[in-house]
């Protein structure tokens, strides 16, 4: 057995990420790519179901029989919970998506999951399920086939499986029945306007979407903070011209700026550096220490004479090998941007959790020009 302390394999690496920017400098994105709309937004949909067709992987518990007896109870037929037997129906949460612009009759999809034993829900058929909203209204009604994109198997002493069991989604699978379209345009004095929320707040980016709309209808579009921008609507733009003018602005393109931030996830071991960050002129020396630890056993077989009743015994052995690698001070200059700052700590030939520690130190040093976040 070989551990490793600050090396390659002292941390299991799922992925290492360095975004490298300096060859998107200056790269421009459409206003509608970065930003939402106020008022445009989906509302969640919740129900408890039941779905029935289980082969044998359903509830045992007392909820689901309940629930079958209430539907049976609805089709003329009185039952007993306790008159039913079997596991081939289960209780399910039923979640859904009511988008902003889905109206009466139209579809969407809906996830349907387990809140009992059920083991499985493979070849389920969910029953008509009341969607309702927070507000305790009826939107939509869920039922069909549930898809659980994976399938399982098994046998008295094996089983074997593919995907989670026990969450399912059915496509189209809820019809809407009452719509809650958004309401985007406000008025306020006589006037129209609209407000763009921006998904990653920044002033700077906030005033260039401003200056952008500007140049096209002057005077129209205001910062109100690093993540909004209000758009007053033209007189002349009538109510049927409003979704003209909106993909007008939108499709407008301003360079997004980025604030200097390196994240690490030390459970993964993925890093990822922003665009402008900097690190001041430093010296790097970064060492690593190799422990190798080695599990043997002896065997002791009694062949000398005077060795009547001796037995043969099994002796463990345990060797260590400490080495301690050489660590260089290597100077490092002022790196302005990604690909530099990536080719600098590639020289050093730092592993995942070198990197890691030495961006910790560099910000403890107030070297690093940047936020550091640790998730």
């Amino acid at each position: 057995m070989e551990t490793r302390l600050a090396n390659k394999n002292a941390f299991i690496v799922v992925a290492i990420g360095v975004l490298l920017g300096a060859a998107g400098v200056g790269r421009c994105e459409r206003i509608k790519d970065i930003v939402d709309i106020l008022g445009v937004r989906s509302n969640p949909l919740t129900g408890v179901g039941l779905v029935t067709g289980l082969a044998g992987t359903g509830d045992k518990t007392l909820l689901s029989r309940q629930m079958l007896t209430n539907v049976l109870r609805d089709s003329g037929l009185v039952l007993s919970p306790s008159d039913l037997t079997g596991d081939n129906t289960a209780v399910v949460m039923v979640t859904a998506e009511l988008g902003p612009f889905d109206r009466e009759g139209m579809r969407i999809d809906v996830d349907v999951s387990a809140l009992g034993d059920a083991k499985t829900l493979q070849g389920a058929m969910l029953l008509p399920t009341p969607l309702r909203g927070l507000d305790g209204q009826v939107y939509a009604v869920a039922q069909g086939g549930v898809s659980i994109g994976g399938w399982s198997v098994s046998g008295s002493q094996a089983s074997v499986s593919k995907n989670h069991q026990t969450v399912g989604r059915i496509p189209d699978g809820a019809l809407v029945e009452k719509s809650e379209l958004a309401t985007f345009i406000e008025q306020a004095a006589g006037l129209r306007y609209l407000t763009l929320n921006l998904r990653n707040s920044d002033f700077t980016t906030a005033q260039r979407i401003s200056d952008a709309i500007n140049k096209v209808h002057p005077g129209i579009a205001m910062v109100l903070d690093a993540g909004a921008i209000r758009v007053g609507v033209p007189p002349e733009i009538t109510a049927a011209g409003i979704v003209a003018f909106i993909d007008e602005i939108t499709l407008k393109e301003v360079t997004v700026d980025m604030p200097a931030t390196v994240v690490i996830n030390e459970r993964t071991g993925t890093i990822v550096v922003g665009e402008n960050v900097g690190i001041s002129s430093v010296a790097i020396a970064q060492g690593s220490l190799v422990v190798k630890v080695k599990e043997s056993a002896q065997v002791s077989q009694p062949t000398a004479p005077f060795s009547e009743g001796a037995s043969t015994e099994v002796i463990p052995e345990t060797s260590l090998d400490i080495e301690e690698q050489n660590a260089y001070l290597i100077p490092m200059t002022r790196a302005v941007t990604v690909s530099e700052l990536a080719k600098t700590l590639n020289a050093i030939g730092a592993s995942p959790r070198d990197l890691i520690a030495i961006f910790n130190a560099l910000k403890k040093a107030g070297a690093l020009q940047a936020k550091l976040i640790l998730m």
